[in-house]
């Protein structure tokens, strides 16, 4: 895990002053080391988190004939792909090495071939190209911005711009999307001037321009194929069993984040069978609140394992300290509070490990959430998701701020509509098109990287997506149960996590903190990026209110607040919430 930047501009030396505030805007992604490659008018800088040899590692890799890479991520394969090539010298131990020679064999269609998460830059002097790949999930983030004086990349939207290359101006209908849906859709972000690259996106850039853009599906193509539970179920164990252990291919320690749900405890059975040594699991909890408390059940699972168990209190002093730091790393904003607890749990993690696997793709894989069982009914009783938005009927927000916030679902919808595949597909492929990427990933990735641990998410896996995502949709859903067949597999594998019963979905109790502090919403008001977008009077009423159905808008637009703070206003974060927001802009 890395940062990556850098600068193809059309003829001219790229400036070292803008590479070097490149790089400095994402030392925190790589405290283990820099490396810099300039040549011609191509300029690549990473800063580099040692996970895979140590020490013969470092980047940029360059080949024999000039051509060099920077990479951000992990080519879990890399293994098997030098035995591909017997043939190839190579000069370290690295597996962003075997993707460099991939490409001086094959092109630009090399990353066919990877398994894993990345975002990768090429640099091919003999053709006068850039070629830069993100992983088909989009685990790993990439960000370009075309303009004077070329194409600029970065592994976050905020380098770009604290290295002078695009001014932090607002995209209105990103910002109607993350007010309304909590995260924002497509490759537009909320930064005007940058975009994201598409997960799957392989781009060739020549002097200066995107000459060349496709992509690499994450899904497999077709409709649900027919097959037996026992045979899905041993088929099931093998594809996960491979991929948990390619997941934990490493030359520093691990550990894994246990909330007690189906995903994460699938995750601690498959590390406990394969780590005889025991497994290091650390699970968040809300001591004093009415959120649901999941270290008791955690603890069960860990002893039912041997897993040795940190449990980390998340509390009311927690959430006013620490949000501002926390909306200050999520530069792609996604007010997703789950990023509370991933953020103090990543700190307390970096104690002892740098790598952490977790449950993320499980839900959206095997058909997890709700809303899909809703998606399946029949004519006229489905119900598209997410047709509401969090500010719907509260009478907060000025005319036209929230205008257009759904098109984006929208779009990913209709891509859906012709696609041959069931109604239960369909709503999964939609929310793997957006919400997975650019809330869940996203968040992962901000929150562990600040705090310099790497973040692994074994579900999503090219081999476990082609069998998960065709599965029969009765062995996905059933009995008002999703995730079915992952929940037989742990049935048998580990039985203490009790699958089958009906578990409390995961909340943070930000309403409830908030509720009790109703002050804050004057100080939210105040603040120039709430002004413009909420009506006079309405932020204080809504905060005094302490209705459950005001809570997450109060949060949504807290967040929203310390966001616009740090990113386009340049405020760093120096104390709690409340001394940031009594701060004077």
């Amino acid at each position: 895990m890395c940062g990556i930047a850098g600068l193809m501009t059309v003829n001219a030396a790229p400036d070292e002053g803008v590479l070097d505030r490149l790089a400095e805007a994402l030392a925190h992604r790589g405290p283990d080391g820099r490396g810099r490659h300039l040549s011609g008018n191509v300029a690549m800088v990473q800063n580099r988190l040692s996970i895979i040899d140590l020490e013969g590692g470092r980047q940029p890799i360059v080949d024999g004939e000039g051509r060099a890479i920077v990479a951000n991520g992990e080519v879990y394969n890399y293994l098997e792909l030098k035995s591909d090539m017997p043939g190839q010298a190579f000069a370290t131990g690295s597996d962003c090495e075997p993707p460099l020679h991939l490409y001086a064999h094959r092109g630009t269609g090399f990353a066919r071939s990877l398994r894993g998460m990345y975002a990768i830059a090429i640099h091919d002097p003999a053709r006068g190209r850039l070629v830069l790949t993100r992983d088909p999930f989009g685990i790993k983030p990439l960000y370009l911005a075309e303009s004077h004086p070329g194409l600029a990349f970065a592994s976050e939207p905020q380098a770009l711009v604290r290295a002078g290359l695009v001014k932090p101006e607002i995209d209105p209908r990103a910002r109607a999307e993350l007010l309304q849906l909590q995260f924002t859709t497509g490759q537009a972000t909320i930064f005007k001037g940058i975009r994201r690259m598409a997960p799957g996106e392989t781009v060739v850039a020549e002097q200066g321009c995107v000459q060349d853009s496709r992509r690499l599906a994450a899904l497999p193509a077709g409709a649900p194929e027919p097959g037996g539970m026992d045979d899905l179920l041993d088929r099931l164990d093998d594809v996960l069993t491979e991929s948990v252990g390619l997941h934990q291919r490493s030359d520093v320690p691990y550990g894994m984040f246990l909330s007690g749900g189906i995903d994460s405890s699938v995750v601690l059975a498959l590390m406990a069978r394969l780590n005889p040594r025991g497994v290091l699991a650390y699970t968040a909890g809300f001591p004093g609140t009415q959120a649901h408390d999941e270290r008791e059940h955690a603890r069960e699972l860990a002893r039912a394992t041997g897993a040795r168990h940190v449990e980390v209190e998340f509390g009311e002093a927690d959430f006013w300290s620490l949000l501002p730091r926390v909306a200050a790393c999520m530069d792609d904003p996604a007010a997703d509070y789950a990023c509370l607890p991933t953020y103090k749990l990543a700190a307390e993690a970096a104690k002892d490990v740098k790598v952490i696997l977790s449950g993320e793709g499980g839900d959206e894989l095997f058909a997890g959430y709700g809303r899909y069982r809703h998606a399946m009914r029949p004519w006229p009783f489905a119900k598209p998701m997410r047709r509401g938005g969090t500010f719907d009927g509260l009478d907060v927000l000025r005319d036209g701020v929230a205008h257009g916030w759904r098109d984006g679902i929208q779009a990913a919808e209709r891509a859906e509509a012709a696609t041959g595949r069931s109604a239960l597909q369909r709503a999964q492929a939609v929310d793997i098109a957006d919400w997975l990427p650019n809330d869940l990933l996203t968040k992962a990735d901000r929150c562990l990287m600040a705090n310099g641990i790497e973040g692994r998410v074994p579900f999503l896996d090219p081999v476990v997506a082609a069998l998960a995502f065709r599965l029969p949709d009765h062995l996905k859903v059933r009995k008002g149960l999703g995730k079915w067949l992952l929940r037989k597999w742990l049935e048998t594998a580990l039985p203490a996590a009790r699958p089958f019963e009906r578990k409390r979905g995961f909340t943070v109790p930000v309403a409830e903190w908030i509720a009790a502090r109703p002050e804050v919403g004057q100080l939210v008001a105040a603040q120039p990026g709430i002004a413009e977008i909420c009506r006079p009077g309405r932020v204080e009423a809504l905060f005094r209110s302490g209705s459950k159905d005001a809570g997450f808008a109060c949060w949504t637009l807290l967040f929203f607040a310390l966001w616009h703070r740090r990113h386009m206003l340049g405020k760093m974060p120096q104390g709690d919430v409340f001394s940031e927001l009594a701060d004077k802009v």
